[in-house]
C-alpha cells in the first residue's frame, strides 16, 4: 500500500473521529433529557445482583464520558452524571460497564484475550514511541530497531481489535438485561441502543486509526530495504 494512500485513510479517519465524537456527546445529551424511574447506581447495583455478583462496589468519579470497570478493584466506575442520573443514557452506560462484570464473572473469552495482554500492552505503550523514533533516524544504521518498533505497536493495535467484541458483547448483555428488566420499553430501548452504538462507534475508529499508523510504519521500513 502507497504511502499516500494511507495518509489519506488516515485523515478520513481524523475526520470520522471528530464526527463520532460529536455524535456521541449529542447522543447522550439528547437521551439524558429521557426521563427514568431509576438512576444510573440504581441500575448497575440491580443489574449485579440480578447477576449473583456481591463483591463489586459501585462509585461516582468526576468527569464525563469517563465510567469504566475496573477488575483490579473491583469497582464500576461512574460519572457523575451517570451514577446520579436518572435517564434512558444514565442506564445504558451503567449497564454497559455493569456488562464488562458480567464478563468478568463468567469467563468471557474476549475478555480473558484482552486481560492477558494487558501487561504486555501497557509496557509496549511506554517505549513504542520512542523506539519508533530512534527506529526512524536510525534507520540506514540499525533498520532492525524500526521493526521493533513497529511489533510493540502491532500488539497495541491487535489490543484495540481484540476490544471490539469485548464492548460490542457489552452493550448486548446492556440493553437484553435492561429490557428484560422493564427499565427500558419498546420506545427507550431504540435509545439505549442508539447511544451505546455510538459508543461503540469510537473504538471502531480508534482500531482504524491505529492500524492506519501500523501501515504506515511497515510501509516506510519496506521502502528503506
Amino acid at each position: 500500500m502507497s504511502t499516500s494512500v494511507i495518509w489519506i485513510i488516515t485523515i478520513v479517519v481524523m475526520v470520522l473521529s471528530m464526527i463520532i465524537q460529536g455524535m456521541l456527546k449529542s447522543r447522550f445529551a439528547k437521551y439524558s433529557e429521557v426521563p427514568l424511574h431509576v438512576s444510573g447506581a440504581e441500575v448497575a447495583s440491580r443489574m449485579l445482583q440480578a447477576h449473583g455478583i456481591r463483591d463489586v462496589k459501585i462509585v461516582s468519579i468526576n468527569g464525563k464520558l469517563t465510567d469504566h470497570y475496573d477488575p483490579t478493584t473491583k469497582t464500576v466506575n461512574l460519572s457523575e452524571e451517570v451514577y446520579f442520573g436518572k435517564s434512558v443514557a444514565a442506564a445504558a452506560v451503567a449497564a454497559h460497564e455493569c456488562g464488562h462484570v458480567v464478563q468478568h464473572a463468567t469467563g468471557y473469552a474476549w475478555l480473558r484475550m484482552r486481560s492477558a495482554l494487558v501487561p504486555v500492552v501497557s509496557f509496549s505503550s511506554n517505549i513504542v514511541s520512542w523506539v519508533l523514533l530512534a527506529g526512524v533516524i536510525f534507520i540506514n544504521s540499525f533498520p532492525s530497531l524500526l521493526w521493533i518498533g513497529i511489533g510493540l505497536f502491532a500488539l497495541t493495535t491487535l489490543f484495540s481489535f481484540i476490544t471490539l467484541p469485548v464492548e460490542i458483547n457489552a452493550s448486548a448483555r446492556a440493553v437484553d438485561w435492561l429490557e428484560g428488566a422493564g427499565i427500558v420499553n419498546y420506545e427507550t430501548k431504540p435509545m439505549a441502543v442508539d447511544a451505546l452504538k455510538w459508543a461503540a462507534y469510537t473504538y471502531v475508529i480508534a482500531a482504524l486509526g491505529s492500524l492506519a499508523t501500523l501501515l504506515y510504519y511497515i510501509s516506510m521500513a519496506n521502502r528503506r530495504n
